[in-house]
């Protein structure tokens, strides 16, 4: 299924990350939008055809849109629209996030936008805002955002795969987001992240000093065995997908450092598994450790200047702080830069004063 990855893809951080997909195929995280098996007398029929007698209120042109993002699969490879349907075919419309459960209503929920043009823009993600409807956050996200935004563009239709998210992060990652507001746009800039032609760097605060001021974490990353919530490293074998995380450290302060994280390749969560994996957890990240006092002493007042510290930031200190890719049209690099936000700045500064009280 190689054509799949351009275009249905955890080429980056998938988000959102509160729950596990419902199949993988070939390796890959997808959400089951719809599974029919065709009966045993079924004839001969295109599949656009047999789809819009099967599935309410969709239209055959929509149908087609699916095959064309190789969204359609039927005994477990992708097919387009002309595919003939025969008896006890397996077909799923498949996609790299959950089925929205409601219509997606626009919601005018401030985003900062860093560009746009007529092909793409660039967001500023916060904090906290999940990207994709779907586990109990179907209003407040994104897309719900964005849905808003182009509510005067009939061009754009957030439910269309052909056009949006080109690539994801986490919901309590904050950071630089690129959206696609045409098929061309999604398909060019989807094959420079397959390709790794993007430049992509993260700011994080993990626990412990480091020993190298630079580094390379290479591990396969994939579904932990024991917690499909979590993702963890193979090591060894066949398991996961190849990851790589280069790493530069700009601060040890005190029990903590500041790093800098370039990625080679995107999985999910990538970040956080990798530095986990080398004994370093992202400061306050629940999810993988990092909200448990790690380095240090049991004192009451260290205790107390921890429990502060968590409330300060009180998510995965990660921030995606610069992007860079080749327009899709013009064909010129375009590179993006954002500002650390407020709380991990404040994070980082409350642990420069107690690096330098603990020196002294």
């Amino acid at each position: 299924m190689e054509d799949i990855e351009n275009i249905i893809d955890d080429i980056n951080l998938v988000e959102p990350d509160d729950f596990a997909p419902d199949i993988t195929i070939d390796g890959k995280d997808l959400w089951e939008h719809y599974h029919i098996v065709a009966e045993k007398c079924q004839t001969l029929l295109r599949i656009d055809k047999f789809l819009t007698t099967k599935i309410a209120n969709i239209s055959r042109n929509r149908i087609q849109q699916a095959a064309e993002a190789q969204c359609i699969i039927v005994n477990g490879k992708a097919v387009k629209s002309n595919y003939r349907v025969k008896p006890f075919d397996d077909i799923r419309i498949v996609m790299d996030r959950p089925r929205y459960e409601n219509e997606i209503i626009p919601e005018d929920i401030p985003i900062e936008i860093v560009y746009e043009d007529e092909q793409l823009l660039v967001v500023n993600k916060t904090a906290g805002l999940v990207v994709h409807p779907g586990h109990g956050n179907y209003t407040g996200t994104l897309v719900n955002a964005l849905a808003y935004h182009f509510k005067d563009n009939p061009e754009f239709d957030v439910s269309d795969p052909r056009m949006g998210l080109v690539h994801r992060i986490d919901k309590d990652t904050s950071g630089l987001l690129v959206i696609a507001k045409t098929p061309q746009a999604k398909t060019h800039l989807g094959k420079q992240f397959f390709d790794k032609t993007t430049k992509r760097q993260y700011v994080a605060v993990v626990w412990g000093e480091m020993r190298d001021e630079t580094g390379r974490i290479e591990g396969n990353i994939g579904r932990s065995l024991k917690d499909r919530l979590q993702m963890t490293v193979f090591p060894e074998g066949d398991m996961g997908k190849h990851a790589v995380t280069h790493y530069t450290t700009l601060e040890n302060l005190g029990h903590i450092s500041v790093v800098r994280c370039q990625l080679e390749t995107g999985r999910t969560h990538q970040i956080r598994v990798h530095m986990k994996y080398i004994g370093h957890p992202l400061f306050n990240d629940a999810r993988y450790g990092g909200d448990k006092i790690l380095r240090g002493s049991t004192s009451p007042k260290y205790m107390q200047f921890i429990q502060n510290c968590f409330a300060i930031c009180p998510r995965q200190a990660l921030h995606a702080k610069t992007l860079g890719f080749v327009h899709p049209v013009t064909g010129k690099q375009m590179d993006f830069d954002s500002e650390i936000p407020k709380d991990m700045v404040e994070l980082i500064d409350r642990w420069r004063e107690y690096a330098n009280t603990y020196k002294k």
